[in-house]
């Protein structure tokens, strides 16, 4: 059989659902053609290959590459200001009231132009890509004007085109309130929807988020700005039960939404709705950290209603300005109690799933595109343990 290329003497953790854990075969081998994998499995059951490249991996470990399924990456300017002001006491509830976060930094969105927030976002995509990163989700949501919010969504989509990464846009118009609108909140839940038409027709966005707190948008706006999304057919996502329980994780799953994110506050009724619905858990441990939540979300209520989990970065200039992966997994299992499998699998397949695309990436199975993490490691557990140390020894997107 004739392939492009073939990666042998590698055991993969393939994180195949019909496997056990993390799915691994030992002495495995993956080809790879017209950037698809065509066969991903023990070395002594795959087919005889002729291949133009023939990688010998030298005992290495292959995961899928990983995936970032909740980042805000594209934005202008930075609070580093603001994190002083937390140092000396100020929460964040207090920051943002007083004209700071996600205000603060619409005004620099606003401002740059759009090849200054590309130049910008790649610098921190860099950092991610050289953790092994394949598959990025970027949300706009700094720029809360028809016109900063389409520049930003375009700014995330030539992500696309500056690296060699896969990137699926979300829509984040409803993030806060612009100030332009403080005394008229349904006027600017009217205006997001208004954007809704121009957004799905130029193909801009992937999914429809909104912020559900009470510092953002009440559940009743967002069910508005939802029914508008679905009606164009665009699937919705939540960020839920942060600061508070407004029941957004039970908002999120009657919509079917692809996932509800950060839910330090959700309760059983909310996990299990997310189960029935199918709606992934899309933790977000850099925001608890760098906020000194105390909070945790209820990960043991998650594994009793068979919740999917994911693992993300939040890479965003206020509450997470975070740009590893492999951090991400450590802070999971270290603040969330998440085990090995749970931290691995959250950064591939159930990311995956959180963006609606397990059908083509998050697992190495044969028709998903050939996107892979190549690590020096003698165990999988070490991409958990290790603080600070990245070793990744080859990233491959879509088979190169």
């Amino acid at each position: 059989m004739r392939c492009d290329r073939v990666w042998r003497g590698a055991t993969l953790a393939t994180l195949d659902p019909a496997r056990p854990g993390l799915g691994v075969v030992e002495d495995g081998l993956i080809a790879a053609s017209d950037g698809r994998i065509a066969y991903a499995g023990p070395a002594l059951d795959a087919p005889a290959f002729e291949a133009d490249e023939v990688i010998d991996c030298e005992g290495r470990w292959i995961t899928p590459g990983l995936i970032d399924c909740h980042t805000h990456l594209v934005f202008g300017g930075n609070r580093a200001h603001e994190f002083e002001l937390r140092l000396a006491g100020a929460s964040y509830e207090e920051i943002a009231r007083a004209g700071g976060g996600i205000v603060s930094t619409m005004k620099a969105t606003r401002e740059a132009s759009e090849a200054e927030l590309v130049a910008s976002a790649v610098r921190r995509l860099d950092a991610l890509l050289a953790e092994g990163v394949t598959t990025i989700e970027v949300k706009s949501g700094y720029g809360l004007s028809q016109a900063a919010e389409l520049k930003s969504l375009r700014a995330a989509r030539a992500l696309g085109a500056a690296r060699p990464v896969s990137v699926t846009t979300t829509f984040l118009g409803a993030h806060a309130l612009p100030p332009e609108f403080r005394n008229d909140r349904g006027a600017y839940v009217d205006a997001v929807i208004a954007m809704l038409p121009e957004i799905a027709e130029a193909g801009l966005a992937d999914a429809v988020d909104a912020f559900c707190e009470g510092i953002a948008f009440q559940p009743d706006e967002i069910a508005r700005v939802f029914a508008a999304a679905t009606a164009l057919g665009l699937p919705v996502k939540l960020h839920a039960d942060q600061l508070s329980n407004l029941h957004g994780a039970k908002l999120a799953a009657s919509f079917g939404a692809l996932s509800a994110d950060h839910l330090e506050h959700t309760d059983e009724e909310g996990a299990a709705a997310m189960a029935k619905a199918g709606t992934v858990a899309v933790l977000l441990p850099g925001a608890c950290y760098f906020i000194r939540e105390t909070k945790m979300p209820p990960v043991e209520l998650f594994r009793k209603h068979g919740t999917p989990i994911a693992l993300a970065t939040d890479c965003n200039p206020g509450t997470s300005p975070l740009t590893s992966l492999l951090l991400t997994m450590n802070m999971g299992a270290t603040l969330f109690r998440m085990t090995v499998d749970e931290c691995l699998a959250g950064v591939t397949r159930e990311a995956a799933r959180a963006l609606g695309r397990l059908d083509d990436i998050g697992t190495l199975e044969a028709g998903k595109s050939c996107d892979l993490a190549i690590w020096d490691i003698e165990r999988p557990a070490e991409l958990v343990y290790r603080i600070g140390f990245n070793p990744l020894y080859a990233r491959v997107w879509r088979g190169k």
